[in-house]
């Protein structure tokens, strides 16, 4: 024999241990409770036992304190366990999970074994579940006639919203006959679609008394609804297997009642605010029409003959007025242009030419004159002042004075006696008159 194969004590415990953890794992079982201690440490050590069989089991310290209540001998209980071995002394024991008596602790199994059943088929799938209607105005109400669920239910609805119409469907809602009538009353509401929304529930009670609740036949049947189901069964803390499959959990049945109903107040609000949005939506359709009416009242204004024909008369008065002023501007034009076409011929015209020139003449002739004047008046002046001057110098002055002027026959004035010889013939001027004589001698003077 090989050493590699011989086992140790402890490790064939450790194996045996794995082996029953993994084939077996997590269990319910049921039995009476024998041999119970509760030492110091916390933990509960006991037996479980039947009529033919018993195993050791062991509940620890942090899962016993759950279990809200003491385990007594002789007991029934529902446990919660997983199979394992205690390795000191090889023996195989329980560690209790969790803990029930047993008539609740079996209805409590079925539930959980219910759940994931139903779990894993889909039933609580959240894509499968319906919204309730914005507007709800019928509300179906399955629940036992004389509950007082259904009073809650009623008095609610009625303070909230007396305008929502109730249909009752009742049934029994405790009993071994309730799933199957709760389902039926689903079903007959589905047919007959009279109402927008089912409530399913009743008031509190003890597991037992849910009990129909959690029973397979009612869970499909509220799968199978075509109308939104809400949930309203016993009180906030319990859960039924119709919660999870149900459109909406209401955690009571009063609870359901504000969840399908609108507040009176909130509903006058709300239509106090939609009449403002109506009166404004009004004012503002009101008001695209009067200006579509504006708008059609102005184009047939526009379009219409007698509008025509005054825009044509306008457009003529226009264009009269228009024609006026161009022609009073061509007129104008041609005017301005007729003068200077009359200056320009004037210029040049030979009767202008011939006036002109006349006139020029004439202002060249009085130049002329003018000129001859100026020169006449200067050569007056001139000799008048020569002629003082001469006067001032002449002979003539001197013979006023008394003195005479004698020439030769050449007219000569003699004023030496080389001048004149013997015999010559001579004449004297004098003031009044001219004297001829011969001269006869002649007498130099001497220089001494």
């Amino acid at each position: 024999m090989q050493s590699s194969s011989i086992l140790s004590v402890k490790d064939l415990n450790q194996m045996v241990k794995d082996l029953l953890s993994d084939a077996i794992g997590q269990i319910w079982l049921v039995g009476e409770i024998s041999n119970f201690s509760r030492p110091s440490s916390g933990h509960w050590y006991f037996t479980l036992k039947d009529e033919v069989a018993q195993v050791r089991c062991a509940m620890f310290r942090n899962s016993n304190f759950r279990t809200g209540f003491t385990p007594q001998n002789g007991q029934q209980v529902l446990v919660n366990a997983s199979v394992t071995l205690y390795e000191a002394r090889g023996e195989y024991q329980l560690v209790i999970n969790k803990m029930q008596p047993a008539g609740a602790g079996l209805l409590q199994q079925k539930f959980e074994q219910l759940k994931q059943k139903l779990s894993e088929e889909g039933l609580f799938d959240p894509i499968y579940k319906q919204t309730l209607p914005d507007n709800i105005r019928t509300v179906g109400i399955i629940t036992s006639a004389t509950g007082a669920a259904l009073h809650d239910i009623c008095q609610i609805l009625n303070r909230r919203d007396p305008s929502l119409h109730l249909i009752i469907y009742p049934t029994q809602v405790q009993g071994n006959e309730a799933a199957a009538q709760i389902a039926r009353m689903i079903e007959i509401a589905n047919v007959r679609q009279e109402c927008d929304v089912l409530i399913v529930g009743r008031g509190g009670g003890s597991l037992e008394d849910l009990w129909a609740f959690n029973e397979e036949v009612l869970a499909r049947a509220i799968f199978a609804s075509g109308l939104p189901i809400v949930s309203a069964v016993g009180h906030e803390i319990d859960f039924t297997i119709a919660d999870f499959v149900a459109d909406v959990r209401a955690a009571t049945p009063s609870a359901a009642a504000e969840l399908v109903s609108r507040d009176k107040l909130e509903q006058i609000k709300r239509l106090q605010v939609q009449e403002q949005y109506l009166c404004m939506a009004m004012d503002y359709y009101l008001m695209r029409r009067r200006e579509r009416l504006n708008k059609w009242r102005h184009q047939l204004q526009t379009q219409h003959p007698q509008a025509k024909l005054s825009k044509q008369l306008n457009r003529l008065l226009t264009g009269r007025h228009a024609l006026f002023e161009n022609m009073q501007q061509y007129l104008l034009r041609q005017s301005y242009r007729h003068n200077l076409l009359d200056k320009r011929l004037v210029r040049v015209s030979p009767q202008h030419k011939i006036l002109y020139y006349g006139q020029s003449l004439e202002q060249k002739q009085q130049q002329i004159i003018n000129l001859i004047q100026n020169k006449l008046t200067d050569a007056k002046h001139q000799f008048v002042l020569q002629t003082s001057q001469l006067n001032s110098v002449s002979p003539l002055a001197t013979l006023e004075r008394g003195y005479s002027v004698t020439t030769n026959q050449q007219h000569k004035v003699i004023r030496s006696v080389e001048q004149v010889v013997i015999g010559e013939i001579i004449e004297t001027q004098l003031k009044s008159g001219k004297v001829t004589s011969q001269i006869i001698e002649i007498n130099k003077k001497s220089n001494s």
